[in-house]
């Protein structure tokens, strides 16, 4: 190609760029701006740092081509018998200088800012489970405390492209985060597993979840809404189906929906002592199934080998009920197989066990109580 077609690529190519970033909006290529006085801080100071880069690199970049074009061989330009110039390099160091220190100021202001959250109004701890998020509502009065579990519910035919995609493909969950507007909640981020992350980009919160470590991060938002995140850490096969949904709501709401939870919890201990039935059982149990061992072990119960065991005639499911039982209440080292007992209530676990031992063929024929594995649980 000669210099003439290098040039008419290079405009082509160029005036191509421009017009995909017109079309698509610079809100959508840029930083959003969130909906937290922080997110807000980050956003201005990543403005400011990116007009300083824009100028710098028009006055570099059109020095360098003023330079080439104005002092080019062919247009009979001799090359400067000098090699160095001691004042000007001494310039062009001491003013970046003085311009990271100018930048300074505000960016560790509002790191500081991020990494203080001081006395909060809300306390919720977040753990992270392979590949779901567990929210626990802290309160001077263990009784007041309450947790649930917050997995994606995206069907698996949308995963699998067998239906269409719907709005908030992979960014929907059972039961979402629900925090009150205005009031300074703090995140106490953990895991019981991997290395996970906590990311929710309109509150500008990003905090790795670490086993063993509690970290902390805030946030304060004054707009109602449903705002979105994930793990942005790699955290295992299913790393892009665990989803974070804030539900920011009134106080009035707020108030009314932690008293809902509150008697959820309680009704949780009224249930576990029932006699349950072998019918009540397995539909129950399908739900859970569905919502938290599908992932791995497939709705089919086929699983994945080597990784993911086939529960369908497996000596699991099919065996001693003991062993069934102790596998999904402390997990099993070495594999991806988790401890359940910290993520679901004996309901829920009492009643997946009893659907997974009569589902996929296996048809055992027998069935485990809740409140069997609540004295398991609680060692009472």
């Amino acid at each position: 190609m000669d210099k003439a077609g290098q040039l008419k690529w290079l405009v082509a190519l160029s005036s191509l760029l421009v017009s995909s970033a017109a079309s698509a909006g610079w809100s959508d290529i840029n930083m959003r701006q969130g909906v937290t006085e922080i997110s807000h801080r980050v956003y201005e100071l990543h403005m400011i740092i990116f007009g300083v880069c824009v100028v710098i690199g028009i006055l570099v970049f059109g020095t360098m081509i003023v330079s080439m074009l104005m002092h080019r061989k062919s247009i009979g330009a001799k090359s400067a018998d000098f090699h160095d110039n001691t004042k000007l390099e001494i310039l062009w160091t001491i003013i970046p200088i003085i311009i990271l220190i100018t930048l300074a100021v505000p960016a560790t202001s509002t790191l500081n800012a991020m990494y203080n959250p001081g006395e909060a109004d809300v306390n919720i701890q977040v753990t992270g489970h392979q590949w779901k998020w567990q929210y626990t509502y802290l309160n001077d009065d263990p009784r007041k405390q309450f947790k649930y579990t917050s997995s994606l519910v995206t069907p698996q035919d949308e995963i699998h492209n067998v239906a269409a995609k719907r709005e908030h493909y992979l960014l929907d969950v059972d039961n979402p985060l629900v925090i009150p507007v205005h009031k300074k909640v703090k995140f106490l981020v953990t895991s019981a597993d991997v290395i996970h992350s906590f990311w929710v980009p309109d509150f500008a919160v990003k905090k790795d979840a670490i086993p063993g470590f509690v970290h902390e991060t805030w946030a304060q938002v004054d707009e109602p809404g449903v705002y979105r995140g994930q793990c942005a850490e790699l955290c295992g096969k299913d790393h892009g189906f665990m989803p974070i949904v804030v539900r920011a709501v009134s106080q009035n709401e707020y108030d009314d929906w932690i008293a809902k939870k509150r008697d959820e919890a309680a009704a949780v201990y009224e249930i576990v002592g029932k006699e349950w039935t072998h019918d009540e059982l397995m539909q129950k149990g399908e739900e859970v199934y569905n919502r938290v061992c599908a992932t791995c072990h497939q709705p089919n119960g086929q699983g994945l080998p080597p990784a993911f065991p086939a529960l369908a005639g497996s000596a699991i499911a099919t065996g001693p009920i003991q062993g069934h039982i102790d596998i999904v209440l402390h997990g099993k080292a070495g594999t991806a197989m988790q401890a359940f007992g910290q993520q679901l209530n004996a309901a829920e676990i009492a009643s997946v066990i009893t659907y997974e031992r009569n589902a996929f063929g296996n048809n055992v024929g027998d069935m485990v109580q809740p409140k069997e594995i609540n004295a398991m649980m609680t060692g009472e």
